[in-house]
């Protein structure tokens, strides 16, 4: 018998991350990301889920999604992970030898509008962050790409018409500060106090 589905709400935006079991690399070339990918497409077909912004790095990735219905994220992150890890295994001859994700997903509300731009930029920023890439849309795996189509939905509040020169500023002190607001063991839900809400 399977894990109860995590009660989610309707209608809210939700940050989710998953991580490779033991650190490994869990995307060695650009096919491995373009797997990913096309799961990440049929996860959406399957479910109607609206992608915001994503981004897939070596050993982890990011989305930013908003769920239409109750357990609608449960429902999808599970037949991701689920499917992903399948055909993983099956790619490389190893099935039944060990978990691929060191957990289940993790999954933040974004509770602000002021938040919600800050984690979508803080997810196309990764491969900058991480020195990959000097511009974020040169990363091929994520929203931040133009040839991108999977994140192609409207956003619940007016993205800024610079949103690219946004995400590729350099980040200053006060922007550092707020993407140490992104969820943690300490700040799970990533909302710094004070914020407005939407």
């Amino acid at each position: 018998m399977g894990r109860p589905l995590r009660p989610t709400a309707a209608d809210v935006v939700y940050h989710v991350l998953n991580r490779a079991n033991s650190r490994m690399t869990l995307f060695e070339d650009a096919g491995d990301y373009a797997a990913f990918e096309r799961v990440l497409t049929q996860a959406c077909e399957r479910i109607s889920m609206r992608v915001l912004a994503y981004c897939v790095m070596p050993n982890h990735w990011h989305l930013v999604v908003w769920p239409r219905q109750e357990r609608d994220l449960s429902r999808f992150m599970n037949w991701l992970t689920l499917t992903h890890t399948q055909r993983w295994h099956e790619h490389r001859h190893t099935v039944g030898e060990g978990h691929v994700y060191q957990g289940r997903f993790k999954s933040f509300p974004v509770e602000t509008s002021e938040y919600l731009l800050t984690v979508c930029r803080y997810v196309e920023r990764n491969p900058v962050r991480a020195g990959l890439v000097e511009r974020a849309e040169h990363w091929h795996w994520s929203s931040a790409n133009a040839r991108n189509v999977i994140a192609g939905h409207e956003w619940p509040i007016e993205r800024p018409a610079d949103w690219r020169q946004w995400v590729n500023m350099d980040e200053l002190h006060e922007e550092i500060a707020r993407s140490a607001a992104v969820p943690s063991r300490d700040n799970p839900t990533g909302v710094s106090r004070g914020w407005n809400g939407w």
